[in-house]
């Protein structure tokens, strides 16, 4: 066989090799399944960041242990928005999870609360995450549980919360103690300055809110002495809680 014929052959061969053993390289729908979904979770942020979200969340501590702790949210996932940009999509093909960066700009909206805000055509950006692995969704989950108690956080520093408590005492010892705290409120325009894990798995979000510039865009004074509030939310990334529990 002739040189040329040798190295025909060869390189055949490794094309045959390439197509059968990798088929990912050439073709699959899981990274376009797990940008989809990161799509889906950034133009969510941005609605909940817009349009504001129902935030509702009770608390209770009995005879000094954490009993309990219940966060719920309602958003306006049925808002009508247009214009969203999605750029700077990433695939971690290892671990099956894309990350898309999303940006709206607006002039003016119907809140949540049916409240005309405007919003004299600012940009608003948020990240979303995705993937098509339930078993990789794990760290994503957390990250969300961190964004809603970092909402939880930003509410509870602009309306205050409810706190119940009842001690009873007998015979000079502690009979039972009861903290319940409860909050309802609605917050909007809030923004993430910053997010990550930690080794743990373990989830926080650094959430921001300008009070001036929402007391401008709400055309009413939010009642805060301050021109911004920072909180950080957190989340878990396993839930160890329910085996001390056991």
């Amino acid at each position: 066989m002739s040189t040329e014929k040798k190295i025909f052959s060869f390189a055949l061969t490794l094309i045959l090799i390439v197509f059968v053993c990798v088929p990912t390289a050439w073709a699959g729908n899981k990274r376009l399944m797990s940008i989809m979904a990161a799509k889906m979770q950034a133009s969510r942020a941005l609605v909940e960041s817009i349009y504001g979200l129902k935030i509702r969340a009770t608390e209770s501590v009995e005879n000094m242990v954490a009993a309990n702790y219940e966060s719920v949210t309602e958003s306006k996932t049925e808002a009508f928005i247009s214009g969203i940009k999605y750029e700077n999509i990433e695939y971690d093909s290892k671990k099956d999870i894309a990350k898309v960066a999303a940006s709206v700009q607006l002039s003016s909206i119907t809140n949540i609360d049916g409240d005309e805000m405007n919003l004299q055509n600012k940009v608003f950006r948020r990240v979303g995450y995705g993937t098509s692995t339930p078993a990789n969704a794990g760290p994503l989950a957390a990250l969300r549980v961190a964004e809603i108690d970092g909402y939880r956080e930003l509410t509870r520093r602009l309306v205050g919360m409810n706190v119940e408590s009842k001690t009873s005492v007998e015979n000079y010892l502690l009979k039972s103690d009861i903290i319940k705290t409860k909050l309802l409120a609605t917050l909007y325009l809030a923004e993430v300055v910053d997010y990550g894990w930690e080794e743990t798995g373990d989830a926080f979000i650094n959430m921001k809110l300008n009070v001036t510039e929402a007391s401008t865009i709400l055309g009413r004074d939010l009642g805060i002495d301050q021109e911004s509030i920072e909180v950080q939310g957190v989340g878990a990334y396993e839930d160890d809680f329910a085996q001390v529990k056991k």
